[in-house]
């Protein structure tokens, strides 16, 4: 584990525009998708194991929102990553130093015009589960 952290950090010294949180949250979030679409790093074709740019963008919703709630758009810009294509240059960084593997057909481009994340992350947020925002308002010295 050492040796990928310092191969993540010497990403960032190549890159310093994401936090070393950022390539950890990728990691996980790719983690959590091929969980979720059933595939394995320990699958013996590429095919079985592989996740495209746009599965792991729609992974890394998923699993942001999981994490984070509301607050993942803020977590994200902490991070630097700003817009989809970010997470494109963070996969692409690993890829570049071992960390991560790609097909001849994956590209940045892949990220790029997956999702607004202000729009995913903020305007669409639901909260879920039985909440009373009174109760908070309330709390607040808010009366509406």
């Amino acid at each position: 584990m050492t040796k990928t952290w310092n191969k993540i950090k010497d990403v960032i010294k190549k890159d310093p525009r994401y936090g070393i949180q950022a390539y950890q949250f990728v990691f996980e979030a790719l983690d959590y998708t091929t969980t979720q679409l059933g595939k394995s790093m320990f699958k013996t074709t590429d095919v079985d194991r592989h996740v495209t740019g746009k599965e792991l963008m729609e992974g890394i919703r998923k699993f942001g929102l999981n994490q984070f709630g509301y607050m993942a758009l803020v977590v994200f810009e902490q991070w630097g990553v700003r817009e989809d294509v970010d997470f494109g240059n963070i996969v692409f960084n690993l890829v570049e130093s071992g960390l991560m593997g790609k097909t001849d057909t994956d590209t940045k481009e892949d990220f790029k015009n997956s999702y607004d994340l202000k729009r995913v992350f903020n305007d669409e947020f639901k909260f879920e589960g039985n909440y009373d925002i009174r109760l908070s308002l309330n709390a607040l010295g808010i009366k509406k």
